[in-house]
């Protein structure tokens, strides 16, 4: 008989895989970090609660135009710090306890790797368990580059500089992506001066390109944009970090926040020793019902998806919990339409495919564009810069894309999302309901009427 029924390595999503489906079940805990994983504790949550404090300031300096003159006397960076952590790191703790108290859940701090099938020891000592189910929810790391690891000198990732104990007069960001966008939108609205490096020819170069485009240009106006760049070398003393960059510029700050993407926690899993294989990216191979290719082991969430958002590792926490209580009525991961926000400033959001890759595919498709400043709403907050494009089979009239740049772009995409979700037609959802005028959803509903008359 096993030690335990169910194992979950990571308590991120996997910890709500315990549903009362579970009740009464031997379940073992494994979390190597804070308990909560990256969304609650370095990711998602706290960055949005920063950027909302960003936001404020922004607006405030932006006052002007409309007639209200107003300044910002001080930013009081550990209040904004404390408010933020002072919330959060209670309910991590509250987690914890919770679990610990549980007289059917066993928590082990430590670092879970597999030491035969359905076997796993914790940080490496010779006491191990074993359970007839095991889930991977070991979530995801932050990648950094050798020539900043190399040059002995501090740096941060979205792990650490959050904590910071006082604002950097400039800050250096390393990378292109989501993080380095986000990032660079709060620091750079807190009154420090930001230089985002980045390898391509534009920031968030994963979206579609006319939006991509309209973001750099946007950044550009905001922070000092380096693009089409590497990094040969890091030089310099704490406090004062210099990148030598391969077109012979460098780029200098008190702070250096490496923002280089992020790579799933499979290196020291032992999974060769229970058979599980992986992608070439180190991602845990997983089937269409998140069972991994070990016998009674399963996997969800940035350890083995390609999506690395806790919205999709929620979702296959639901699916996977479903599973292993009904291995008689399998679901399987949903993916078609997965979004995304970038919660920067302009915010970014994206669902489907893009107009590239649409062409690349192959498929027919017709675009249409509008512009924020070309409704009344957009009128009445003199945005020169929103845009709503939409992707659309000519044929179906169904949506394949959507992509918005501007003010609430993660709220004004999600109908676009259920649109897509449940098969409904362009012309169905631009005329077949009210759109509340002079709201901001004209944006949407302007587009989707662009569509229905090409």
């Amino acid at each position: 008989m096993s030690d335990f029924d169910l194992a979950i390595i990571g308590t991120g999503s996997g910890n709500s895989i315990l549903t009362p489906d579970f009740d009464g079940k031997r379940v073992a805990l494994v979390e190597d970090g804070i308990f909560g994983g990256t969304c609650l504790n370095v990711g998602c949550i706290p960055t949005k609660m920063y950027v909302y404090a960003a936001d404020v300031a922004a607006s405030i300096r932006d006052s002007a135009r409309y007639g209200v003159d107003s300044t910002i006397d001080s930013v009081r960076w550990l209040d904004i710090r404390d408010r933020i952590f002072g919330r959060i790191d209670p309910i991590s703790q509250a987690g914890k306890q919770y679990r610990m108290s549980s007289a059917t859940t066993t928590l082990f701090s430590g670092h879970g790797r597999f030491a035969a099938p359905n076997r796993i020891s914790v940080d490496g000592t010779a006491d191990s368990f074993t359970a007839d189910q095991i889930v991977i929810a070991a979530g995801g790391h932050a990648v950094i580059p050798p020539e900043v690891q190399d040059s002995g000198l501090p740096f941060h990732t979205s792990d650490t500089v959050m904590r910071i104990d006082k604002l950097p007069q400039r800050l250096v960001i390393l990378g292109g992506g989501f993080i380095a966008a986000e990032f660079a939108h709060v620091f750079s609205s807190l009154g420090v001066a930001v230089t985002v490096v980045g390898r391509g020819e534009m920031l968030l170069r994963h979206l579609d390109h006319e939006i991509a485009s309209a973001f750099t240009d946007e950044a550009r106006r905001q922070w000092d944009v380096r693009l089409g760049a590497t990094v040969e070398r890091v030089s310099g003393v704490p406090d004062e970090i210099r990148l030598e960059l391969s077109d012979g510029s460098s780029a200098e700050g008190d702070v250096l926040l490496v923002a280089t993407g992020r790579r799933p926690n499979t290196a020291d899993l032992g999974l060769s020793a229970a058979g599980i294989e992986t992608h070439p990216d180190g991602r845990v191979v997983v089937d269409a019902y998140g069972r991994t290719t070990a016998a009674g082991v399963w996997a969800l969430g940035d350890v083995s998806s390609p999506f690395q958002l806790k919205h999709v590792a929620n979702h296959e926490a639901r699916v996977v919990a479903h599973n292993l209580a009904h291995p008689d009525r399998l679901r399987e991961f949903d993916h078609r339409f997965v979004p995304s926000a970038v919660f920067t400033h302009p915010q970014l959001a994206t669902v489907g495919i893009t107009e590239e890759e649409a062409r690349l595919q192959g498929i027919e498709y017709l675009t249409a564009t509008q512009r924020y400043g070309d409704t009344a709403y957009g009128w009445a907050m003199e945005d020169a810069t929103g845009i709503c494009k939409l992707v659309a089979d000519p044929q179906s009239g169904l949506l394949l894309g959507a992509h918005l740049m501007g003010y609430q772009s993660s709220n004004l995409i999600q109908p676009l999302i259920q649109a897509m979700s449940f098969g409904q037609r362009v012309s169905d959802i631009a005329t077949g309901q009210y759109w509340i005028h002079p709201s901001l959803a004209e944006v949407v509903e302007n587009a989707l009427l662009k569509l229905g008359r090409s």
